[in-house]
């Protein structure tokens, strides 16, 4: 098991906030070439001891030549997500710092160990409030959020590979999309028209293509985009509580 941050933009903290999102994809960043189209799995026993927890694309069922991808997380892994947040208050002699959250919620007070005491032993809150106390009430970027002030933890249950275009129904639902369902008012001889009988107005997998093209830088979209169909990790998980001692 391993300790690992994990990005997500506002709008999908609170599909996790909400328990619409349990799962995320993520880009094969190093994809397989066009020969290289079956997967194979993961590698349990390699000779090569950097193969061992990589997934396998061979030129055949039976392997072939092998080419890898490493996962950027394995089942079992622990997350604390990134999100958009601030630093807005202060406390020094209490030695706390109050967090608060673009995509909303409960604020969360962090206590340093060295609260309540001369004002000589505050390394750890002074050198904190001092990199990141917002002076202007700016956010600050998900991506430079310290471990410190994550609220929420996550446990990877699965992972796998798929190609983008594979996502079902319950894989939109399960990523935060919600779609447009039918309320079933325009009903014909054959039953509804504006759905075609589906349900969906706008099914799931509509918005979560918008919500991941617009993920993608433009310099990359032809290679990650939607219409290029890439290799993606699928990586399933459940909200849990902050780990002891970390």
């Amino acid at each position: 098991m391993a300790i690992k941050p994990i990005l997500f933009n506002t709008e999908m903290v609170r599909a996790i906030l909400d328990g619409r999102k349990t799962c995320t994809r993520r880009v094969v960043k190093i994809q397989p070439d066009e020969k290289h189209i079956f997967p194979l799995g993961f590698i349990t026993g390699s000779t090569e001891k950097k193969e061992i927890g990589c997934f396998g694309f061979g030129i055949n069922e039976n392997g072939g030549s092998i080419q890898f991808a490493k996962p950027p997380y394995q089942t079992g892994d622990i997350l604390y997500v990134r999100e958009t947040w601030q630093c807005w208050r202060a406390h020094r002699y209490e030695a706390t710092a109050d967090i608060r959250f673009r995509a909303g919620g409960d604020d969360v007070r962090l206590q340093f160990a060295n609260g309540n005491t001369d004002s000589i032993d505050r390394l750890d809150y002074d050198t904190f409030v001092h990199k990141w106390f917002s002076h202007n009430g700016e956010w600050k970027p998900s991506l430079f959020m310290p471990k410190e002030a994550a609220r929420i933890w996550l446990k990877v249950t699965d992972v796998r590979v798929e190609r983008l275009k594979d996502i079902t129904e319950d894989g939109a639902l399960r990523e935060g999309s919600q779609g447009i369902r039918c309320n079933h008012v325009a009903l014909g001889e054959h039953g509804c028209t504006d759905c075609m009988n589906t349900g969906w107005i706008e099914p799931p997998q509509v918005e979560f293509m918008q919500i991941w093209n617009s993920t993608i830088k433009k310099s990359d979209i032809d290679r990650y985009g939607w219409d290029a169909n890439p290799w993606v990790w699928v990586i399933e998980f459940e909200r849990c509580e902050k780990p002891e001692g970390v």
